[in-house]
C-alpha cells in the first residue's frame, strides 16, 4: 500500500501536468509483494526497537543471544544489499557479499551448537546392560550347547 498510495500521489500530481504515464500492469504484482514485505519489515524493526535491548538480552540465554545478534546482523546487511540493488551497484562485487557469508557461516556455526544440544545422548550404562544381557547365556541352555559342541563358541557368560 505504501508504494501505491506514494505512486498515486505522483500519479495525481503527473495528471495534472501530464507527464507521466501509467506504469504497467504486469508490475502491479510484484509491488504488492514488495509492499506487503516492506510493512512486514517496518512492522518487525518497531517490535524490536520497542524493547530496550538490554532489556530483552537479559531474558535470554547465551545461544538466544547469539541467534538474536546474528540475525540483526544479517537482517541490515541484506537490507544493505537492497540499498546498493537500488542504486546501480553490483552487490556481489561489492564487500557486502564477504559480510554475509561471514554471517552464514557464524549461523551454520550456532544451528550446529542447537543441533548438538536436542541430539539423544546415550547411556553408557544402559547400552553395556543390553550388551551383557544379550550374551548372557543361561547355565542350562550353556550345558546342551557345549555337549553337542553347535553353540560353544556363539555365546559367552558375562561376569
Amino acid at each position: 500500500m505504501l508504494l501505491r498510495n506514494v505512486y498515486t500521489g505522483a500519479e495525481k500530481m503527473a495528471d495534472e501536468d501530464g507527464s507521466v504515464e501509467d506504469y504497467p500492469t504486469e508490475i502491479d504484482e510484484y509491488l504488492t509483494g514488495f509492499d506487503s514485505s516492506v510493512t512486514s519489515v517496518n512492522k518487525m524493526v518497531q517490535t524490536l526497537m520497542s524493547v530496550s535491548r538490554n532489556e530483552l538480552l537479559q531474558k535470554l540465554d547465551p545461544l538466544e543471544q547469539a541467534k538474536l545478534d546474528l540475525m540483526s546482523a544479517y537482517a541490515l546487511n541484506s537490507l544493505f544489499w537492497t540499498y546498493l540493488v537500488t542504486q546501480g551497484v553490483n552487490p556481489k562485487e561489492h564487500g557486502i557479499k564477504q559480510e554475509l557469508e561471514r554471517i552464514r557461516t557464524y549461523m551454520n556455526k550456532v544451528k550446529e551448537i542447537t543441533d548438538r544440544k536436542k541430539a539423544a545422548r546415550l547411556d553408557k550404562g544402559a547400552a553395556s546392560r543390553f550388551v551383557r544381557n544379550a550374551l548372557w547365556e543361561a547355565e542350562g541352555e550353556k550345558s546342551k550347547a557345549t555337549s553337542d559342541g553347535s553353540h560353544q563358541s556363539k555365546r559367552r557368560k558375562q561376569s
